[in-house]
């Protein structure tokens, strides 16, 4: 899987924030090292292109092993996922509590929080869930550590959009290519749609709106973040199928897009390029990339020809009039 999407990827970004979602989750150096080397052999040969690797928090987390391997370099944040609250989550966080001396430890190096926002309460409906996550603990949790800073990833709402303005510029948010196309309604219109399916789900119309001002308006605590996730057709469309959208071939042609459909294509750049580095203390990339106003030229779906399989990639309903 991984020779098969990380070239779309590293065709499009000089570097990307990696998830340590495996099984075994990442939390120590060796294994975030590890992954780093693999990834960087399934890197066509001439294209520059750099994972910055992220540490999986458990209720267990280690803070020396945290900050010694932000110091050292190993990771350059650390995710926290709400226990069984997405792919590959069952090994996450149970309670904040149970992390504290490890966020105090990030705290005192500097070192983000990347946060998978929603609550995992089985009597929350799953399209409440980020709101409560928002209200129930990321509140508290940044009144309690107070030097801690923090990306609220993939944000989906206009509960959202609003923590992150409001704690700016402490806080950053990033926002997919998918959620700033596609509504709750789009999963279902025609049918079930589980190309569509991932975590946290696409909400109603007014949230999607919200999510586009945001990621127009040139506030800097806006960024790209694509929460590119590849599952095979067979994981999708199946009885109890897989979150997550596959968008790393067709991420900037969209996001071109939605830009140019707000009348805001002047600010592309900044939440593509700057924002985002600015937040985490990086250089900005000195490569750039050209989109063409052409009609979008991109497959749909790759194949992974070691497991006989493929993966459908992203497309919105309305046409896409960016390629490269």
């Amino acid at each position: 899987m991984m020779e098969a999407v990380v070239p779309h990827t590293a065709r499009q970004f000089a570097r990307a924030i990696v998830m340590p979602n495996l099984v075994p989750p990442v939390t120590r150096r060796a294994q975030a090292e590890a992954y780093r080397d693999r990834i960087r052999a399934a890197v066509p040969a001439g294209v520059a292109f750099e994972p910055l690797m992220t540490c999986y928090l458990t209720d267990d987390a280690d803070p020396a092993e945290l900050a010694e391997g932000h110091r050292a370099g190993s990771w350059i944040a650390a995710k926290l996922y709400p226990a069984h609250a997405t792919t590959n989550s069952h090994f996450g966080v149970t309670s904040i509590d149970r992390i504290a001396r490890g966020l105090e430890a990030m705290e005192k190096a500097g070192m983000p929080l990347l946060v998978h926002g929603e609550v995992t309460d089985p009597e929350v409906d799953i399209f409440d869930r980020e709101a409560v996550f928002i209200d129930q603990v990321l509140g508290p949790l940044l009144r309690r550590h107070q030097g801690l800073k923090m990306v609220l990833e993939h944000i989906t709402t206009a509960e959202g959009v609003a923590f992150v303005e409001e704690h700016a510029p402490r806080v950053g948010g990033t926002i997919t290519p998918h959620h700033l196309v596609i509504n709750r309604s789009d999963i279902f219109k025609g049918g079930i749609r589980p190309h569509l399916y991932c975590l946290p789900i696409a909400k109603r119309e007014p949230h999607r709106r919200a999510l586009r001002r945001a990621a127009t308006s040139g506030h800097p605590a806006f960024f790209l973040g694509t929460d590119t996730a590849p599952h095979t057709v067979d994981t999708k469309e199946s009885a109890c199928g897989c979150a997550g959208i596959f968008n790393a071939p067709v991420a900037m042609q969209i996001y071109a897009q939605v830009f140019t459909d707000e009348g805001a294509l002047d600010r592309l750049e900044a939440f593509a390029s700057l924002n985002g580095p600015r937040f985490y203390g990086l250089p900005p990339n000195e490569e750039r990339i050209v989109l063409r106003a052409a009609p979008l030229m991109a497959p749909d779906a790759i194949d992974v020809p070691q497991a006989g399989r493929s993966v459908v990639v992203f497309r919105p309903d309305t046409p896409v009039g960016w390629t490269f």
